[in-house]
């Protein structure tokens, strides 16, 4: 029987754009090369504008914009990143739909490069380095000749191209670490074991450090970049599905304001304190600019139960669609615990107005006689709530 592989909509748009993108790059790339004998000792660096992003030609290829995040160079990136696409795209898509998945690609894809552009226009004037800044009296019809010179050539040094998919690998993380925080990832059998939530920091780290150390500047850029773009969509913008019923008109929450997603979450305990500090103030800049609405109690207290049931409803297996048995029977549990708290909350308004409890028309079944979960303190939303069903 022949292997059947379901990949959803939306994933399927981005892996055949990536191998068609990289495919006409490289194409481009190879026709560029010049094989001659007189080429001998002087390696030749072509440059594909139309498809990769140079910050200094943009305006002439708007397009490129976003093309330029689906373009890989070689095939290792090609089949990390096209890996990438496939296992995270899938989880996501299916967890969220796909026209959130999409909005969430198209923000993660296009905006860091466009925030990219300036930073290297600005670190060009302020070194004054002919690596960069000799790049702004390129044209479209110099690309040409630019791309025919040696690799020494100053000219050529300085069109820096940019591309690949190293955003989208960094705003992957940030939801995973949204959605599943608390997942156990063994490598080894067992002897390395790092949790979702420590991801983003190590994906940022590592990257940084290869920047220094290697030149890799661009993958540290756009990694920062990728991080900061997706957390603040997921944080402020992105519409969450309603998981526990408490929403007022029942759509769900637009952003994310748990504890367990502020931005000092994404470091190590040592240095939240100063993370936090920080993060703070510019968010407050932001709330006085009218940036983003600030986030009330009512919100905040929200979207930790929200969390707390995401927690625990769990969501499909990043390998297998159906989720099986188990998954099953997480699920079963969280509506068990959901109508658990429903009564609880119906029987609080109850004697709040004076009202006697409302009496259930059928007895409570024996699968519903256990104790409601217990919540941590800071995360309820109307306070300590002990509630034993009544067994008669």
């Amino acid at each position: 029987m022949a292997i059947r592989i379901n990949i959803p909509p939306a994933t399927r748009i981005l892996l055949i754009s990536q191998l068609a993108l990289s495919f006409l790059y490289n194409v481009a790339r190879w026709r560029q090369l010049d094989v001659s004998p007189s080429a001998t000792g002087s390696q030749k660096t072509p440059i594909v504008p139309y498809l990769t992003l140079v910050p200094s030609m943009f305006y002439y290829y708007p397009w490129s914009l976003l093309t330029a995040t689906f373009v890989e160079q070689n095939i290792f990136t090609v089949l990390l990143n096209g890996a990438t696409l496939f296992y995270a795209g899938k989880y996501l898509e299916r967890a969220w739909s796909s026209r959130e998945f999409g909005k969430f690609i198209l923000a993660t894809a296009l905006i860091p490069n466009i925030l990219v552009i300036p930073i290297y226009l600005i670190w060009a004037a302020l070194t004054g380095s002919s690596l960069r800044g000799y790049a702004f009296w390129i044209s479209p019809d110099d690309c040409d000749t630019a791309c025919a010179m040696p690799a020494d050539d100053p000219v050529l040094r300085s069109l820096t191209q940019i591309c690949g998919g190293v955003a989208l690998q960094g705003s992957f993380l940030v939801a995973f670490k949204q959605l599943v925080p608390e997942h156990t990832v063994t490598i080894l059998k067992g002897i390395i074991k790092i949790r979702v939530k420590h991801f983003p920091a190590i994906f940022l780290v590592a990257n940084t450090i290869s920047g220094v150390l290697f030149g890799t500047d661009t993958a540290a850029v756009l990694s920062w970049l990728g991080l900061l773009t997706s957390w603040t969509y997921l944080r402020f913008y992105k519409h969450q599905p309603d998981l526990t019923g408490t929403s007022t008109d029942g759509l769900g929450f637009k952003g994310d304001a748990s504890e367990t997603f502020t931005f000092a979450s994404f470091f190590p305990d040592a240095v939240q304190p100063p993370i936090a500090f920080v993060a703070d103030q510019v968010y407050a800049l932001l709330v006085a600019i009218k940036v983003v609405t600030p986030f009330s109690a009512e919100d905040i207290a929200s979207s930790n139960e929200h969390a707390i049931a995401r927690g625990q409803a769990g969501l499909p297996s990043l390998l297998n669609n159906t989720g099986g048995a188990r998954g099953m029977a997480k699920r079963e549990e969280a509506e068990r615990r959901r109508a658990l708290a429903l009564r609880a909350l119906d029987q609080r308004l109850q004697a709040a107005t004076g009202k006697g409890p409302t009496v259930p028309s059928h007895p409570p079944s024996a699968s519903s006689q256990t104790t409601a979960p217990t919540v941590t303190a800071g995360q309820n939303m109307l306070g300590e709530t002990n509630y034993t069903p009544d067994h008669s």
